[in-house]
């Protein structure tokens, strides 16, 4: 696969991984593009990796932490309020599941998206991770614990 085609096909869901990952939208994409750009360096080592989605996540999880190393949490003041969102049905299950993303450990947040978002399978996690699968195995099943028992998550589900 040529690397225009990959990242065509491919970074939107990386961007929305990011955000899952706890970045706002802005850094989510920046982080992408930094991460399409290490790959893009090495590309041809990327495509003969044996799983080279597993290889982009593993960038994506290493900028990820780079970034958040680095960065000032603090918030800056505003005179103008951004504009609200039209009201949408799948906006308050979006949101709860943010929210309940957002009060998980860093750890747990990672096993969970990229299982069921990213749709990586625990070997692959293991390998983004650098994590034993056993580990992978415990995280995601003490995380998706930890988001049944959110009450947020589930009174928004139908």
């Amino acid at each position: 696969m040529e690397f225009s085609e990959y990242v065509a096909a491919r970074r939107p869901t990386l961007v929305r991984t990011a955000v899952l990952l706890g970045c706002p939208q802005a850094e989510a994409e920046d982080v992408v593009q930094i991460t399409l750009l290490r790959c893009f360096r090495s590309w041809r080592r990327v495509v003969s990796a044996g799983q080279p989605e597993a290889y982009v996540y593993r960038v994506l999880v290493n900028v990820l932490h780079d970034a958040r190393a680095r960065r000032w949490n603090g918030e800056l003041p505003t005179d103008t309020l951004p504009e609200r969102p039209a009201d949408d049905a799948d906006l308050a299950t979006g949101l709860a599941v943010r929210r309940a993303l957002a009060a998980m450990s860093p750890e747990h947040r990672e096993v969970l998206v990229l299982r069921y978002y990213a749709d990586l399978p625990e070997r692959d996690i293991a390998d983004v991770l650098g994590l034993p699968p056993g580990t992978v195995k415990s995280r995601t099943a003490r995380a998706l614990a930890a988001l049944a028992a959110d009450q947020n998550v589930r009174g928004s589900r139908c």
